[in-house]
């Protein structure tokens, strides 16, 4: 069985669930009797719940190199279990182990607040992403639901299944498709308006799934489905994969 002070040292492991079998155990009753594990441990969760949402986003080469070579020489120190005299450190440490020292945990926790900035900025840019997304599919909800949407279905000429729903009273249309391959290194699927034999930009694609297009369908009377160069064509270059005739 684990001492008491090694058991205080396991919040971090026991919030990522990396414990397991007897260790996992003597933690889980160790907690129930632990305030400041308790505490800890909900603190752990809740940061590694808000960071989840940027896994996707790689970190820089050299801050995740950095990282990784100075995290085997960082310790863990257990939560406090007493209140504790507050003391100034930088004097304390000034006094003990003198000023190279100082020197060396100034750098390093210059080092460490760069990887916090670097991690708030990825949080904020994923809360950003997850916002527009509830905002694109409260978009598409309202076309799906709406009275007067009309929905036409077709085929692309890869065999894709595809439809697209318009609202005219939100002025609006949502773009589906099935079976439709990711594009191409360097293309994107372009989606356009046809005004008449007029091509207007509507919105891109990579691969299939459902998207509300960009722009008032207005008086347009089909839909199209392009391969375009990465980013878009004001016009296209290619010949329609689809083109859906809209109801009059």
């Amino acid at each position: 069985m684990k001492q008491a002070q090694d058991l205080h040292a396991l919040t971090g492991a026991f919030a990522l669930d990396a414990l397991t079998g007897p260790e996992h155990l003597a933690f889980t009753a160790h907690l129930e009797r632990c305030e400041p594990c308790a505490r800890e441990v909900a603190g752990f969760s809740a940061a590694a719940a808000r960071l989840a949402g940027a896994v996707s986003l790689p970190a820089p080469a050299p801050m995740k190199h950095a990282v990784m070579h100075r995290i085997d020489g960082v310790r863990q120190l257990p939560p406090p279990t007493r209140a504790e005299r507050p003391v100034r450190l930088l004097s304390a440490f000034t006094r003990r182990i003198g000023p190279l020292a100082v020197a060396a945990s100034i750098a390093a926790a210059a080092s460490l607040g760069g990887v916090a900035i670097w991690q708030h900025q990825q949080l904020q840019q994923a809360r950003t992403q997850a916002h527009r997304a509830q905002e694109q599919v409260r978009d598409v909800s309202a076309v799906l639901a709406a009275p007067d949407t009309r929905t036409v279905h077709g085929r692309t000429s890869t065999g894709a299944t595809t439809s697209v729903a318009t609202s005219a009273r939100l002025g609006k249309s949502v773009f589906a498709a099935t079976g439709l391959a990711s594009a191409p290194a360097g293309k994107t699927y372009q989606l356009w308006f046809d005004d008449h034999g007029t091509m207007r930009p509507a919105g891109l694609i990579d691969h299939d799934g459902t998207v509300l297009m960009q722009g008032d369908p207005g008086r347009a009377r089909a839909v199209g489905l392009t391969l375009e160069p990465d980013g878009g064509s004001p016009q296209p270059t290619t010949s329609p994969l689809v083109l859906l005739s809209l109801p009059a």
